[in-house]
């Protein structure tokens, strides 16, 4: 078996990974003018409302919150990226604070999933135009924080 075989198998320990990491850009504007607190950094701010509900809840996180800079895509609206060890890094556009909620049911699906790919017709459907691109497993290092 290839070393490129393997990692489209999941192991026992990616099955205890823990939640995707959703890299969300906070200095995403929607291609509006430069604000105290831009569109990204609401999204991240709603985003972390949401888990924060799930923490006392009592329920699994859906994802790890990690801000960065910049994932240019500027003229792509509010963008994140979701990545797991030995699963696809989805890059998402076409995002912003209302749409946090669904964010984090297409985590859920995500974490979910075999290699990372959830079908267009799993999605939510606010979600359908999300996908800008997509980054090998064998790529994924998290990265510094901003």
């Amino acid at each position: 078996m290839t070393a490129e075989h393997s990692l489209s198998i999941p192991s026992a320990h990616s099955a205890q990974a823990g939640p995707p990491v959703l890299h969300v850009c906070v200095t995403c504007r929607r291609g509006g003018p430069a604000m105290d607190c831009p569109p990204g950094a609401q999204l991240l701010e709603r985003l972390q409302v949401l888990l924060d509900a799930e923490h006392l809840a009592g329920t699994a996180p859906s994802a790890t919150l990690r801000p960065v800079a910049c994932l240019a895509a500027c003229d792509r609206g509010c963008t994140t990226a979701i990545a797991m060890p030995e699963r696809w890094t989805w890059l998402l556009g076409h995002l912003g604070p209302e749409k946090a909620e669904d964010i984090l049911a297409y985590a859920r699906l995500y974490a979910a999933s075999a290699k990372g790919t959830v079908m267009p017709s799993r999605r939510p459907a606010t979600l359908a135009d999300m996908v800008l691109g997509r980054v090998p497993a064998t790529l994924y290092n998290e990265q510094e924080e901003p």
